[in-house]
């Protein structure tokens, strides 16, 4: 939202306050109150007639310092508001007052300003080093000509500082320069518009700022006014935190400690998922067809999905097998299941007016109402459709009873579409306020559903494939990325999406293989194909024409199954990051900028991740194979080839489709599993530890935990390099072979 036409004057009729001067200060042994006039006050009448702007600072969890900004403090919220799990509501803070300044400080966070005089706020890294600050226009409200009132506050960016995240954005990765609206939107991949919007950015100087409103908010990011963020909420209060790194990894620990850290997926679900594809036609035969042409080509498949169309058209949802199409879906699923396969159904919340149970829900109230006490509907997407009310316990029991006899019937998991299209002029069963749960309605509806599964299934059993998130979405995974073109423009857009929710707290993400819109040509899939299982979920899904490989030649029969079966290998090792993203909120999926906050060049890097914290993988974005990558600091070596890489570097390659620039750290210790058949195997029965120790290394000592299948520890291996000798002890009496991987070629220990 731009208040300003250029740098002197204001837009017509918009009228600004700013917090000017501080003209009362109270310390508690916690927290801080600061009123602030938005004008000089140099004699009493100056106090008249005028508005005070009311700032509260307090710490909701250690590291975190929340600023509340207030013009008129009587507005009603009727909510809802973001859930803060890790809000502790014990004093996390201290304050102290001091030569005219007053601080507040928790963990390695200081908020610093005057008690009298210039208003202004501060804050300090724990090294009292500026992070960054709300000068003289920082904190202020402003009106409307259409009597809109809007609370805004401004950050400072420094010189080469860089912004990220803020949901999954598909506009370029660094965000400065742009003007982004958190709201949600069914936009695609290829425009401005996000189905995972989140109040939250990332900073290259290592800190962060969640702005905590479920509603519409306002980011002008080094845009209006150049060397400013600048975020505004149509309301009477604006509330953020300014989160403590100092690393960006300790930022996103932080973050989603406050926010939620996502849930552990489990492990077979991060095996290769194809589906039916949306419009195309399908019936049993055809799911059959797809399953053993997968089986007789040597692809390993984990999860089957059924999309939209399992229901009758004009129906969904009704939660009901299309009785033409599979009129027998329960031996369907069974039969599917003896092939050692997951189930997962599309769904969405809205029910269609044709569908039974329609009537149900409107009868008993379980559907959001016009202001007139209608049942709001249209006709997008599914005709005379009405939107489940997840503010109603009942309406959302309702949608969960459902749901279970799916369950009962041997389904495991279920897509979770759609959640972004909603209302504004509606009436909630709560009261809550419309224009917030326009964002917010999306995690009322995800959670039903993760939760149900969990009940049903299990803790650790549950997984999700959500379309749209907001704050604090990141506990129900696994998101993917949308309605994507098959192109390779589509392919990188996906990616810059992942790796921008990948810093606004999302542990696990995934894409259309192929794309979604379109048909892929071959050399786009082949490449897509290595791109998605190397990806932390992997699911081959299109539109109109289906994903299976063969329908893309051989070559791709061969890409899927080298690289299905790479994933497999890795396991050991990708879901140790898995478990190191549900504890610690660090991504599977890591920017570069995660991995090495000191290296500038990583601070723009979009191209490009790290899969875990020791393989690089660079997606090829062409038909040829030409692809040009970024190597930080060290020797590295490509996992497929052995080949060694030295960074920092700019690295210009070529090639194959049965290859990319896929890169292992030095001193990395990859534990690789020996089953290339499924994701969830017995991941001790022939494990090999390869470690890579390239000359110029140096000595290190490195822990690596290989989990179970439900994240808990199955064994850890110390391994110590001491000049030319590794050491490698475990807790573990099982046996594994050890490879040491060096320039002078690699020899095995057996352990």
């Amino acid at each position: 939202m731009k208040f300003t036409d250029g740098f002197w004057q204001m837009r017509d009729g918009v009228v600004a306050s700013y917090a000017t001067e501080v003209r009362d200060l109270r310390l508690n042994t916690d927290r801080l109150i600061a009123h602030a006039a938005v004008k000089r006050v140099e004699r009493r009448g100056d106090t008249l007639n005028a508005p005070l702007i009311t700032v509260e600072a307090y710490s909701p969890a250690e590291g975190v310092i929340g600023v509340r900004v207030t013009h008129l403090a009587g507005k009603r919220n009727p909510g809802p508001e973001f859930g803060l799990p890790g809000a502790t509501g014990e004093a996390t803070a201290t304050t102290r007052r001091e030569n005219g300044t007053a601080e507040l400080t928790s963990g390695p966070l200081t908020l610093r300003l005057a008690d009298s005089g210039v208003f202004g706020l501060e804050f300090l890294d724990g090294e009292g080093r500026p992070l960054t600050s709300a000068g003289r226009k920082g904190t202020a409200f402003a009106t409307l000509p259409d009597g809109g009132h809007h609370t805004a506050a401004q950050l400072a960016l420094g010189v080469g500082e860089t912004i990220h995240g803020l949901g999954e954005r598909f506009t370029p990765y660094v965000k400065n320069g742009q003007v982004v609206d958190i709201w949600q939107a069914d936009g695609g991949t290829s425009s401005e518009q996000a189905y995972k919007n989140i109040p939250f950015y990332l900073s290259s100087r290592g800190y962060g700022v969640f702005v905590n409103h479920p509603g519409k908010v306002s980011f002008e990011v080094g845009s209006e006014a150049v060397g400013q963020v600048q975020f505004s909420v149509e309301d009477q209060t604006l509330e953020y935190f300014v989160i403590a790194g100092p690393t960006p990894k300790d930022v996103l620990a932080r973050y989603t400690a406050l926010t939620g850290r996502p849930a552990l997926p489990p492990a077979w679900s991060f095996g290769l998922w194809l589906t039916t594809s949306f419009t195309t036609s399908y019936d049993e035969k055809t799911v059959t067809s797809f399953v053993e042409g997968m089986a007789d080509r040597g692809i390993p498949l984990s999860v089957f999905h059924f999309d939209c169309f399992w229901m009758r058209e004009y129906q969904w949802c009704d939660f009901e097998w299309d009785p033409e199409v599979f009129p027998d879906p329960v031996g369907m699923l069974a039969r599917l299941k003896a092939r050692g396969l997951r189930i997962c159904l599309w769904i969405n919340p809205y029910i269609a007016q044709k569908s039974p149970l329609y009537a149900e829900g409107a009868e008993k109230g379980y559907f959001v109402r016009t202001a007139d006490g209608d049942v709001w509907q249209w006709d997008k997407w599914q005709a005379g459709m009405a939107l489940v009310d997840f503010t109603n316990p009942e309406a959302t029991a309702w949608f969960q009873a459902k749901l279970k006899v799916l369950l009962d019937q041997g389904v495991d998991g279920f897509k979770t579409d759609f959640g972004e299209r909603i209302p504004t002029d509606v009436v909630w069963h709560d009261g809550s306020d419309p224009e917030r749960m326009h964002n917010y309605y999306t995690h009322l509806y995800n959670k039903a559903v993760f939760e149900l599964l969990e009940k049903e299934r299990g803790q650790g059993e549950a997984v999700l494939f959500a379309r749209s998130a907001t704050a604090g979405g990141q506990q129900f995974p696994v998101h993917w990325g949308g309605d994507c073109w098959s192109s390779f423009g589509a392919m990188a857009e996906s990616l810059r999406g992942g790796l921008s929710l990948s810093l606004s707290g999302f542990g696990f993400w995934s894409h259309d293989i192929g794309g979604f819109e379109g048909t892929p040509d071959p050399a786009v899939f082949k490449r897509w194909l290595a791109f998605g299982l190397l990806s932390s979920h992997s699911r081959l899904h299109g539109s109109s024409s289906y994903r299976v490989p063969w329908e893309f030649g051989d070559e791709a029969v061969d890409v899927a199954r080298q690289f299905t079966e790479l994933k497999h290998r890795l396991m050991p090792y990708l879901y140790g990051a898995a478990v190191e993203a549900h504890t610690t909120g660090v991504p599977v999926m890591r920017p570069m900028l995660l991995e090495f906050p000191d290296d500038p060049a990583t601070r723009t890097v979009d191209r490009q991740y790290l899969l875990g914290g020791d393989v690089l993988v660079a997606p090829v974005f062409t038909e040829d194979g030409q692809v040009e990558y970024y190597v930080p600091e060290g020797t590295w070596t490509h996992l497929l080839s052995g080949e060694t890489v030295t960074g920092p570097a700019w690295r210009h390659e070529t090639h194959g489709f049965d290859s990319l620039p896929l890169l292992v750290r030095p001193g990395a210790v990859l534990p690789l599993g020996a089953d290339v058949s499924r994701p969830d195997g017995d991941w001790l029965d022939g494990l090999e530890l390869r470690v890579y120790a390239p000359a110029g290394t140096g000595d290190f000592t490195r822990t690596v935990t290989v989990p179970d299948l439900t994240g808990a520890p199955a064994a850890t291996f110390r391994v110590v390099r001491e000049g030319d000798t590794v050491h490698v002890t475990s807790d573990t009496t099982r046996p594994y072979t050890v490879e040491i991987v060096g320039e002078d070629g690699p020899r095995v220990v057996r352990g």
